[in-house]
C-alpha cells in the first residue's frame, strides 16, 4: 500500500477525480487530496474527505499548517504525486518552477514520481506553449496519461477529454509497482503508418495497424522503462503509463523522434514510415477529377533510422532496432539494412504471409544482429515484443560495458 497525493485542479474533469481516488483505493493505495482554489469551484472538498477519510489540503497558509511545514512533510511521505485533471495552468507552473500554492510547492519539494493527466480544450492542448511545457516536464521524468478524444465540456469535439479514471489509476499503479529489468531506462518506440497528403481528401498510406509498436511500448513500460511512443494514425487506445506523441506525416515523425532521441537508451523503430511524399506538398483543396492521367512527383522522406545510426556514430547508446517488412524472403534485405543503417538489430518479416504482418494479431520474424539470426515462429505480437526487448536488454548491457 502506498500513499498517493492526488492534485485536483480547476477543470470540469475535477468531478472525475473523485472516481480516480476510488480506483486508487481499489488498488490498495491511500489517497490524500490536494485541491487548488479553482478546483473547489467545481467540486467540494467534503466529497474528497468522505472518500479518502483524510483532511483535504487546500491552503498552504492554513492556521497550524506551518507548524509542520506541511508541504515538506507530505513531500517526504508520498510515493507518487498524481495530478488529475492537469490544466494548462498547472502544467505551466510545474514546467517553470512557479510555487504559488500548495500543489505547485509540493511538486518542487517532492522527489516522488509525478504523473499528470491533462484535460483541456483541444486548441489549448495543441498550443505550442502547452506542448513545450509538457515536453519540458517529460524531459525531467514527469509521466503523462494521454487525454481522450470526444465531446468536450466546451461543446467542441476533439482531443482533450480527461482519460477514464480506471486508465489513470492503472497508470499510477503501474508506476508504483515498477520493478522491471528496464527500470530507470528511457525507451522510444515508433508505431503505425504515416500518411502523406496529396490534397485535402486523398493521401498515400499503408496498412500498418501499429499493433507491434504498441505491444513493444506496453512491454517496455511493464519492465519499468519510461516510454515515449511516437504514433502515426491508428485505431489503438493509448497504453497506460506511456507518453504518446501523435503524428501524421513522415516529417512529423522525424521531428518527434529527433526531439527525444538524445536521452534515449533504446529506440525501436517499428513504424511503417512512408518512403515517399508529394514533392510540392499537399494540394490546397481537392484535386478535381478530369480526363486523362494525373502526374504526381514524389520525393524521398527522411530515413529516420539511418539518421539515428549516423548521429550515434561509435557511441554505445542508444541501442537502435529497426524493421524490414519485405515481400518474400526478407533476410538478405534485413542484413543489408543492418549494415547500411549502422543499427544493432533488424526485425525482418515477410509481409506476403496471410497469417502474419499487417493488421494481424500474430507475426513471424527473424531477429538479425551482429551475433547472428534468431527465428521467431508465428506467434502473438505481444510475444514478439517481449523477444525484441529481451535482445534490447542484452544489447544495452553490452553497450554499458563498452561505455
Amino acid at each position: 500500500m502506498s500513499l498517493i497525493a492526488l492534485g485536483v485542479t480547476g477543470g470540469i474533469g475535477a468531478y472525475k477525480a473523485v472516481e480516480v481516488a476510488r480506483e486508487l483505493q481499489k488498488r490498495d493505495h491511500e489517497v490524500v487530496a490536494i485541491m487548488t482554489r479553482s478546483a473547489r469551484k467545481f467540486v467540494g472538498e467534503v466529497t474528497f474527505e468522505a472518500i479518502t477519510r483524510r483532511r483535504v489540503v487546500t491552503d498552504q497558509y492554513a492556521p497550524g499548517a506551518n507548524a509542520d511545514i506541511e508541504h515538506i512533510a507530505l513531500a517526504s511521505n508520498i510515493a507518487l504525486l498524481l495530478v488529475s485533471p492537469a490544466t494548462a495552468n498547472v502544467i505551466g507552473k510545474f514546467a517553470h518552477g512557479i510555487a504559488d500554492d500548495f500543489l505547485s510547492s509540493l511538486y518542487l519539494a517532492t522527489r516522488a514520481p509525478v504523473l499528470m493527466a491533462p484535460a483541456m480544450n483541444t486548441n489549448m492542448l495543441e498550443h505550442d506553449a502547452v506542448r513545450r511545457n509538457m515536453e519540458m516536464l517529460s524531459a525531467r521524468g514527469v509521466r503523462f496519461v494521454d487525454p481522450g478524444a470526444g465531446y468536450l465540456a466546451c461543446g467542441w469535439i476533439g482531443k482533450g477529454r480527461l482519460a477514464e479514471p480506471g486508465v489513470i489509476a492503472a497508470a499510477a499503479d503501474g508506476l508504483l509497482r515498477q520493478k522491471g529489468t528496464l527500470l530507470g531506462r528511457f525507451v522510444v518506440v515508433t508505431a503505425g503508418p504515416t500518411y502523406e497528403d496529396i490534397d485535402d481528401v486523398r493521401y498515400i498510406g499503408n496498412r500498418s495497424s501499429g499493433k507491434t509498436g504498441y505491444a513493444v511500448a506496453v512491454e517496455a513500460a511493464r519492465r519499468g522503462a519510461r516510454v515515449v511512443l511516437v504514433s502515426g494514425p491508428t485505431r489503438l487506445d493509448p497504453p497506460a503509463g506511456v507518453e504518446v506523441i501523435r503524428v501524421r506525416r513522415a516529417a512529423e515523425m522525424h521531428n518527434a523522434v529527433q526531439g527525444v532521441a538524445g536521452d534515449a537508451d533504446v529506440i525501436v523503430m517499428a513504424a511503417a514510415v512512408a518512403d515517399y511524399a508529394p514533392a510540392e506538398g499537399p494540394y490546397a483543396g481537392k484535386i478535381e477529377k478530369q480526363d486523362g492521367s494525373l502526374e504526381l512527383t514524389l520525393v524521398r522522406t527522411p530515413d529516420i533510422l539511418a539518421e539515428l545510426g549516423a548521429r550515434r556514430g561509435t557511441a554505445p547508446r542508444p541501442v537502435l532496432i529497426g524493421f524490414a517488412a519485405e515481400s518474400g524472403d526478407p533476410l538478405a534485405r534485413g542484413h543489408e539494412k543492418l549494415r547500411r543503417k549502422s543499427v544493432d538489430m533488424i526485425v525482418a518479416n515477410d509481409i506476403t504471409r496471410p497469417d502474419a504482418g499487417f493488421d494481424n494479431e500474430s507475426n513471424a520474424a527473424t531477429l538479425i544482429s551482429a551475433d547472428g539470426e534468431e527465428v521467431f515462429p508465428l506467434g502473438p505480437k505481444t510475444e514478439l515484443a517481449s523477444r525484441i526487448l529481451d535482445h534490447a536488454e542484452r544489447l544495452l548491457e553490452s553497450a554499458v560495458k563498452r561505455a
